[in-house]
């Protein structure tokens, strides 16, 4: 498979001024047919409390099985870059992080982690996932580690 020009016509932020932005873009995926997995990692997300103001610092996993479209990453950092003055909890961010990507994907199976750096002694990890095929889940959770934590 290559990539085919029509794959690009609808991306309008590849190749554009870098701005923080909600506008999550996909392109076609050329192989629908098999099971495989995306892997998006970032050690450099930031949010802020949103009692305090104070920054929160997290590194953000995303595992995907794709469907019909895939994620363009440049979409995807303007992306996380929008929370950076926006004050969320953990544990909603990961989950709107979850509910953006299955909109603009309709993905096999998707799964955000988000493993916050400790603050006040505390450090949060949050997982949600979301499950379209079965099959598609089982073929990578049997292959990966359950625990966010094995992946530092």
């Amino acid at each position: 498979m290559r990539t085919e020009k029509s794959d690009i016509e609808g991306l309008t932020i590849l190749g554009g001024k870098a701005q923080p932005s909600k506008n999550l873009e996909a392109f076609p995926n050329r192989t629908p047919d098999r099971y495989y997995l995306v892997s998006l990692h970032t050690d450099e997300f930031t949010c802020l409390c949103p009692k305090t103001g104070q920054p929160d610092f997290a590194t953000i996993h995303v595992d995907y099985v794709p469907d019909q479209k895939v994620v363009e990453s440049k979409s995807f950092k303007l992306y996380l870059w929008s929370y950076r003055n926006e004050g969320a909890f953990h544990e909603h961010v990961v989950n709107l992080i979850l509910d953006d990507l299955q909109k603009v994907l309709d993905a096999h199976w998707i799964r955000v982690t988000g493993i916050f750096n400790i603050r006040g002694g505390i450090g949060i990890t949050v997982e949600a996932e979301h499950t379209k095929t079965p099959e598609a889940r089982e073929q990578w959770m049997n292959r990966r580690p359950e625990n966010a934590a094995d992946r530092q």
